[in-house]
């Protein structure tokens, strides 16, 4: 499978897909990484794995919509069959959706539908709940709202600051990540309204 990652700063995630990408069993070659700024250590994780890089900056076009296009643009050059924001903190909208229904893939740090937005961790601190995590799913038109791949939990601790909730975060985040992409090229899958089914072909 074809895919096009997206970043926006270090690259960690960008780094495990990379790494397993590695295996020719992961069934996944990232063709390209896109960025919205220049200078990050995604790029640089990028360009020294070999892997073709472009940026599109917002402030290079008239409005978000051009900025959507363009992006899209690039990410069509590259024929993905699939695009993952690993790190990506900008939202998609129309222009790029409406080019890539449903193979867009991201990842947010809490269990949705509670807690989306940017500030999912401390929200999810902030509330006290016992038990947060992370989720994998498509993207559409609203914030975190797309039907749900896979998630996974993580202890809330009563020493816990947002900062070492979100450091453990991120460590099932990268992995449910690099699971979760791997297993839509291996095996495909279906979406029936907001259930994924992974390893059924439509």
């Amino acid at each position: 499978m074809r895919v096009v990652v997206l970043v926006s700063g270090g690259g960690t995630n960008l780094q495990a897909l990379v790494d397993a990408a590695a295996d020719p069993a992961y069934g996944v070659q990232i063709v390209a990484v896109g960025a919205d700024r220049d200078g990050i250590e995604g790029l640089a994780r990028a360009e020294r794995a070999g892997i073709p890089t472009f940026v599109v900056r917002v402030r290079d076009h008239r409005d978000r919509v051009a900025w959507d296009v363009a992006l899209a643009e690039e990410v069509l050059a590259f024929e993905p069959d699939l695009v993952v924001g690993a790190g990506f903190m900008k939202i998609l909208g129309a222009a790029f959706l409406t080019r890539f229904d449903g193979r867009v893939v991201n990842t947010h740090p809490a269990l949705l539908p509670s807690f989306p937005g940017a500030h999912g961790v401390a929200d999810a601190l902030a509330y006290g709940v016992r038990v947060t995590g992370c989720t994998a799913h498509f993207v559409d038109a609203g914030v975190d709202t797309g039907p749900i791949i896979a998630q996974r939990t993580v202890e809330v601790r009563d020493t816990d600051t947002e900062e070492s909730l979100h450091d453990r975060i991120k460590v099932e985040e990268r992995a449910m990540l690099v699971e979760v992409v791997g297993r839509l090229a291996r095996e495909s899958w279906t979406v029936d309204g907001r259930r994924v089914r992974v390893g059924v072909a439509g």
